[in-house]
């Protein structure tokens, strides 16, 4: 009835007082059903299992850790000088060995860390040296450059000058004709002053007779 009304598959296992199996299984075997059992209900413990793992576990971990925290608030109190009057004479020697590996690592790490500032500070000194020495020489190029076209002009002006003071006087007169006919006229002159020459005498002597 369970089966037909509920639509289920339905196993029964019935054990006797004197140990003897009773079973009964609706359509499907006995053997499927219980597979199926046990495949459920192992799943079942899975999903049951870790959570109460994980919470007994959360426990052990809160616990551990809050020890930890408590120990290492303890032991920074002591670093700081605070709650020295409860520690024994080991332990304060134990607490001083261990300041005092930390002032030599502290040491070594910031002389670590000055060296490692000297040598970058050196390498950027030398660096700005060699652009100064760099700009030196750029500057010292300009200025030859400079110099050198100063020069060159001054001796293009001072030849020009000297070129124009050594041009030869131009002739007087280009035209071949014309200086013939200077060279006529002169001759003509003195030619009419030779002959005018007699007859003025002759006539300055008529007139003194």
């Amino acid at each position: 009835e369970i089966s037909v009304l509920c639509d289920a598959e339905v196993a029964l296992i019935v054990f006797s007082h004197k140990g003897k199996l009773f079973e009964y299984s609706t359509d499907s075997c006995m053997e499927k059903i219980l597979e199926r059992y046990e495949r459920y209900s192992y799943a079942e413990r899975q999903l049951i299992a870790p959570d109460c793992e994980l919470q007994g576990n959360w426990s052990l971990e809160y616990n551990r850790l809050k020890a930890k925290t408590e120990l290492l608030q303890r032991n920074h109190r002591h670093y700081m000088g605070e709650e020295l009057d409860s520690m024994s004479l080991k332990e304060l020697q134990s607490l001083e060995q261990q300041l005092d590996t930390a002032l030599k690592q502290i040491r070594l790490r910031k002389n670590q860390i000055m060296y490692e500032s000297i040598s970058e500070l050196q390498r950027k000194e030398k660096a700005i040296q060699e652009q100064n020495s760099m700009l030196a020489k750029q500057i010292k190029e300009k200025e030859k450059s400079i110099a050198q076209q100063a020069q060159w002009g001054q001796q293009h002006n001072n030849g020009a000058n000297t070129s124009s003071y050594m041009l030869p006087q131009p002739p007087p007169c280009l035209n071949m004709g014309g200086l013939y006919q200077e060279d006529a006229d002169e001759a003509r002159r003195n030619e009419l002053e030779l002959t005018l020459e007699p007859i003025y005498s002759c006539h300055l002597g008529c007139f003194a007779a």
